[in-house]
């Protein structure tokens, strides 16, 4: 059975950092690409940034520059690394496994354009929140 469990979620201040990890089980890890998303309430869910299984990234502009995602293949664990946190980066964020993912979908997943990327992901974690005050 294949599981993803986001964790390290929470509250912060503004300024401040967390790092949300998703873990993920039931699956070979380094051959899956990952992907993080988030959706503030009433809003669409949007993509933040994805990884290849050879550790290639790719950011949504909005995040670029600011946030990392990282994977630990040994811990088949998924990092996002979060500073400079400010209050419109409130929301549920939610990270997504796709086999073999390539960076056509990971540039489609990040997308403007897109709408509920992470549908086309086959395994979705339930999702964290994550809540910054000013």
């Amino acid at each position: 059975q294949v599981q993803l469990v986001e964790s390290g979620g929470g509250t912060a201040q503004s300024g401040g950092s967390l790092r949300l990890s998703c873990a993920a089980s039931g699956v070979t890890f380094n051959t899956y690409g990952m992907a993080c998303f988030r959706q503030a309430l009433g809003k669409e869910r949007e993509g933040v940034a994805a990884i290849e299984n050879d550790g290639f990234t790719t950011y949504a502009d909005s995040v670029k520059g600011r946030f990392t995602i990282s994977q630990d293949n040994a811990k088949s664990t998924l990092y996002l690394q979060m500073p400079n946190l400010t209050p419109d980066n409130t929301d549920m964020y939610f990270c997504a496994a796709e086999e073999c993912m390539d960076t056509v979908q990971a540039n489609r997943a990040l997308s403007s354009f897109a709408v509920d990327a992470i549908k086309g992901f086959t395994y979705r974690g339930q999702g964290i929140q994550v809540t910054v005050s000013s």
